[in-house]
């Protein structure tokens, strides 16, 4: 009996010698790089609000340099990126790209996040790139839908909040 629980605490020192302790927050827990995509195509202010909340606490666990994080918004998903003072030179109902949400998005970005927008919204909803917070040409996409499924081909997990 004694040497068993001798032989435990030797390989447990071990372990600990040979850096195979528990995962801590500063290591992402241990879950390794990550390649994600999020899917908002949808109005409700306080739902896209969780989302970039959702998105933070994402890179907190993980860590933002084992995170490769794409947000893929279409229809009425514009909405995160539509200033509010722009909605009426468009078919979109509403603009949630107000100071908070900006400043959210910045920081995301800041953290490696992208965003990209469906070309098919834009054309349909008749939404000027400049209408949108910090966007440009690179962030456009062909297709909303075809980008996420695209990803996903790639290995990128798909998470809907």
């Amino acid at each position: 009996m004694k040497f068993l629980k001798f032989l435990s605490a030797s390989l447990l020192a071990g372990a600990v010698l040979l850096g195979f302790s528990s995962p801590s927050i500063a290591d992402g827990h241990g879950y390794g790089k990550q390649k994600v995509v999020y899917h908002v195509n949808y109005y409700d202010a306080k739902r896209q609000t969780g989302a970039l909340r959702n998105i933070q606490n994402h890179i907190n666990a993980t860590g933002a340099e084992n995170l490769d994080l794409r947000v893929v918004m279409h229809g009425n998903g514009l909405s995160l990126l539509l200033e509010p003072d722009q909605v009426a030179n468009t078919k979109m109902k509403s603009g949630n790209a107000n100071d908070d949400m900006t400043a959210r998005i910045a920081n995301l970005k800041n953290q490696g996040v992208t965003f990209k927008i469906c070309a098919n919204t834009l054309k349909g909803r008749k939404v000027e790139l400049d209408y949108l917070y910090d966007a440009d040409e690179s962030d456009i996409v062909p297709s909303g839908v075809a980008e996420i499924a695209h990803l996903q081909s790639q290995g990128f997990a798909y998470l809907r909040p």
